[in-house]
């Protein structure tokens, strides 16, 4: 998808079976359907746009119209979608800042607890993440320690995941590297760089 992306074709979709391993829980499991799309020209700001219209077509389709209801919790459709910095949401509902989590490598753990909390009345659209959790995703203009990066979450499950993407090959190469150079310190496997997509970028 990424390379069709690269080699010119602005607008591209895909509904598929994604398989991903160790995720299975409470709320991840290993096997499931996905639509991925990407748009030539947006920035994840345009992405969260057009994940609400879908939502909102999706649901007045089946007949929802302007709410949903799951597990007895209601969602207003209607009302303007909340949107909350990722910082925001550690200020909020950790007991820690998001720096310190990230320093303490406890970032994932700490995200897990404040993720039952998100989206409780209205979608609720969690962004700018860490520039270390974002390893496909342009960095942020102005402020490179952030990620343009976002998930969506409604009564506290995260149901996607968007960005802008990294165009930059020198700056994707160097993130892939980092990343296998972790991976090969950790003593988990070690996946081959993707060099056809770094040089269709």
């Amino acid at each position: 998808m990424k390379r069709l992306l690269a080699s010119g074709y602005p607008r591209i979709f895909q509904i598929c079976r994604c398989f991903r391993q160790k995720e299975r829980g409470s709320r991840h499991i290993p096997e499931f359907t996905i639509l991925e799309w990407y748009r030539a020209d947006s920035d994840y700001f345009d992405m969260m746009e057009e994940t609400e219209a879908l939502i909102k077509h999706v649901a007045l389709k089946s007949g929802a119209e302007n709410s949903i209801n799951y597990q007895g919790c209601r969602i207003d459709l209607d009302k303007p979608w909340t949107r909350m910095t990722v910082a925001e949401a550690f200020d909020k509902y950790a007991s820690i800042s998001v720096d310190k989590a990230l320093s303490d490598g406890r970032f994932d753990e700490i995200m897990a607890g404040i993720e039952p909390s998100l989206g409780q009345s209205t979608p609720l659209f969690l962004y700018d993440y860490p520039a270390s959790c974002g390893a496909l995703a342009k960095l942020k203009t102005g402020n490179i320690s952030l990620a343009e990066r976002f998930e969506l979450y409604i009564c506290g499950l995260e149901l996607c995941n968007g960005f802008t993407e990294l165009t930059d090959p020198k700056e994707q190469r160097a993130r892939f590297e980092k990343e296998l150079a972790h991976r090969k310190k950790a003593g988990e496997k070690a996946y081959p760089m993707p060099d056809k997509l770094i040089r269709h970028h």
